[in-house]
């Protein structure tokens, strides 16, 4: 029972799978927030361009 135990304390396999599942989870937010913040500076840029055709036409 005592190597048991000890055997699934210093089992280290599941400590690699949250590593990997926490890198994901931080690359995924830094990829949300890098398009939203685009995505609102581009909107606002294409309804400038949209008021200015509108004024010429």
């Amino acid at each position: 029972m005592r190597f048991r135990l000890r055997a699934f304390w210093t089992n280290e396999s599941g400590a690699t799978a949250i590593e990997y599942g926490l890198i994901a989870a931080l690359i995924f937010l830094v990829i949300v927030t890098s398009v939203s913040a685009f995505g609102n500076k581009t909107t606002g840029i294409m309804e400038a361009v949209s008021a200015a055709i509108d004024a010429a036409i």
